[in-house]
């Protein structure tokens, strides 16, 4: 056995989906052991900073802490801005998902997703991140292949496939034929600045101001792409702090103010998947006719994308299942099937 082989043997290698609002790590032969937010709290103390908690443990205090602790999101728009931070995020990640097996003997073998529009200072970044987190060799792969490939759309083959990921920073669109991608499109337009549209949106029309994470929890329950249903209105409670006179207040809010808020988000991004339509070789236009767009990541689960998808372009769509751990599952499976290997980008 070569030393590249015992390597592998006594390592834990991991698959990541470093995404702006949530991470997603695939473990070899072992698929998705963990979820969380892309979230650290960091304490300082005397001038010296430490890291306080990864993940939940740090979006729980998002917007609730004291002057020595600060929440700190380490991606912006699927890429790192705080590199730093971001590499004490990977080795937390890294640690908690090899932990349910124990302490692998070397480093692990690193596949990470990064949107398609990324620099190559953005993607050398990131490799950085993850090496100095411990990992024995990287690999790239961009979101939208992964994507395709954790939605079982036939990659490989000589047929056209689309697929359009909506995560927390970007909206990346690629179509997929013989295992490379024929054509790619990103835009930086995502669950965030849904969730921040409808902030603004509250504060303007209700004085009323809200944090990110009552934000979120708007936009999955009352969040909607389109016109609203018909029935009886759906509402829902919000709490935050009046504007004008600075103290705590609880309002009613329609969900037809909320899909208006995202109106313009979704146009984004119908208008993304549209450009991207309009490049495409006829003969792949022709595959696409047939197998339709596939929806994954975080954004597919908004109520009404698809159908607002499917009435501008005219083609099928459906929402892949699992779209949250749709890209992890993806990159995951290039570390088992050899056949996807040629999809890997070392850097």
């Amino acid at each position: 056995m070569s030393l590249l082989d015992h390597l592998a043997l006594h390592s834990s290698d991991l698959a990541i989906d470093l995404g702006t609002a949530n991470t997603v790590v695939y473990v070899k032969d072992q698929g998705v052991v963990l979820a969380e937010p892309s979230v650290v709290a960091i304490e300082t103390i005397n001038g010296a900073m430490r890291v306080l908690a990864v993940g939940e443990d740090a979006k729980l205090m998002m917007g609730k802490t004291p002057d020595h602790i600060k929440t700190v999101r380490p991606l912006r728009n699927g890429v790192i801005s705080d590199i730093d931070v971001a590499e004490q995020m990977i080795k937390h990640f890294i640690k908690k998902a090899q932990g349910r097996r124990g302490k692998p003997l070397f480093g692990p073998e690193i596949v990470i997703c990064v949107p398609s529009g990324s620099t190559r200072v953005e993607r050398r970044a990131i490799r950085d991140a993850a090496s100095n987190a411990g990992a024995r060799k990287v690999w790239l792969i961009d979101e939208s292949m992964a994507a395709a490939i954790g939605a079982n759309l036939p990659v490989t083959d000589p047929l056209g496939s689309m697929v359009v990921d909506i995560g927390g920073g970007t909206t990346e669109v690629g179509v997929i034929s013989l295992g490379g991608m024929n054509m790619s499109m990103s835009a930086r337009v995502g669950g965030d600045n849904m969730d921040e549209a409808i902030a603004l949106h509250v504060r303007r029309h209700h004085n009323l101001l809200i944090g990110e994470t009552t934000a979120e929890r708007v936009k999955k329950t009352l969040g909607r792409a389109g016109p609203m249903d018909k029935g009886q209105p759906v509402q829902a409670l919000i709490k935050g702090r009046d504007t004008t006179r600075g103290v705590p207040r609880e309002i009613s809010i329609l969900q037809s103010e909320i899909a208006d808020a995202l109106a313009e988000s979704v146009g984004q991004i119908l208008e993304l998947v549209r450009s991207a339509l309009e490049k495409i070789a006829p003969e792949i236009a022709a595959d696409i006719i047939e197998s339709g767009i596939c929806l994954t990541g975080g954004g597919a689960l908004l109520a009404g994308i698809d159908v607002a998808l499917a009435e501008e372009t005219g083609l099928p769509v459906r929402v892949a299942d699992n779209p949250l751990s749709c890209v992890a599952i993806g990159a995951g499976r290039t570390l088992e099937d050899r056949s996807y290997q040629g999809v890997l980008q070392p850097i």
